[in-house]
């Protein structure tokens, strides 16, 4: 599996157009009905599909797919668009990175009611995960993520329009120290199934700028 710098080099990806070879993306647990293309991926979930670890809840969901590339980069940004039908409860879809069971975060808008959803994020360090959300309308169907790495850190931003990004959490990822894989998941934790679509998928140099106030410890 080529690298960052590797796909840049071989027109894998490109600055300016930003191309990622869906080729080189790898399933987590393959989905029953999927289409790839090469700037599309469409999932249609299955029930009782899920990713969750032991917090609150003391179950451990482990079964969702998700559809990643890999890298040795340790400074990028990682963007997708999301178009979603989701209809039932806890149907969700979004960005991914997902390394194994114990250590993963994913971003997404999670279908609550028909008045409103959960825009969030989970962390899952060592096993225990956490949820950050904030209720969006229900009238919302589309959602970019934007996935930044600086080393072992990581940030999640989210846009309407795939211009304006605001960020959503910033995370310490332990698992994270060499290769990690990212990309796209789609479930429906209960008794559903819905479609989703992702396109403009994007790797580029890290957006998440160096913070320049405090110095770090030494």
């Amino acid at each position: 599996m080529l690298n960052y710098f590797q796909a840049r080099e071989t027109g894998l990806l490109k600055r300016g157009t930003e191309m990622l070879d869906i080729g080189k993306f790898e399933w987590t647990r393959q989905p029953a009905e999927f289409v790839t293309a090469e700037d599309r991926i469409e999932i249609v979930t299955g029930p009782g599909t899920d990713l969750w670890q032991r917090t609150y809840y003391r179950f451990r969901n482990d079964n969702a797919p998700v559809f990643q590339m890999r890298t040795e980069e340790r400074y990028f940004s990682f963007t997708v668009k999301t178009e979603f039908e989701s209809r039932h409860r806890f149907d969700q879809c979004g960005v991914a990175m997902y390394l194994d069971s114990d250590n993963w975060l994913k971003a997404s808008v999670e279908y609550e009611n028909q008045r409103f959803g959960h825009l969030g994020s989970v962390v899952t360090n060592n096993g225990y995960s956490d949820w950050a959300t904030t209720e969006i309308d229900a009238s919302v169907r589309t959602m970019w993520y934007r996935l930044s790495r600086r080393e072992q850190d990581f940030r999640v931003e989210c846009s309407r329009d795939g211009v304006r990004f605001s960020q959503m959490r910033v995370c310490h990822m332990f698992g994270a120290a060499d290769e990690v894989r990212f990309g796209v998941y789609a479930c429906s934790p209960e008794d559903s199934s819905f479609r989703t679509v992702f396109t403009h998928l994007s790797l580029t140099d890290c957006q998440w700028p160096a913070h320049d106030a405090q110095k770090p410890d030494q």
